[in-house]
């Protein structure tokens, strides 16, 4: 059975990514990083109480999808609303590279 991720194993798992993230990333992780916070998402959020989001950058948000056990990056117009769930089943670094290389090439 399925239960939701509890705070402490997200912070592991932060800490995990955290460690592998370079300065330059690491700079730009600490200034989108809010302390986790469950935000909804109208189709699947609700089962768990919603998605843990853990960075807010503009529009685009980086949070914890513990149906698929991996962070993602999603867009949200109204704060502490997901609009679409992504399945992707990336480490966090992965996911902070992906949203810095996405800004860098917008330059």
């Amino acid at each position: 059975m399925w239960t939701p991720i509890s705070l402490g194993e997200l912070e592991e798992w932060i800490l995990r990514g955290e460690l592998e993230l370079d300065d330059e990333l690491l700079n730009f992780w600490n200034l989108i990083k809010i302390e986790p916070r469950k935000w909804q998402e109208k189709d699947y959020g609700a089962e768990g109480g919603g998605f843990w989001v853990v960075a807010i950058f503009g529009n685009e948000v980086i949070y914890y999808d513990d149906i698929e056990d991996g962070f993602n990056v999603a867009e949200y117009e109204v704060y502490g609303h997901i609009i679409a769930r992504w399945a992707n089943q990336d480490e966090l670094n992965h996911t902070v590279m992906e949203l810095y290389a996405r800004i860098k090439r917008k330059k």
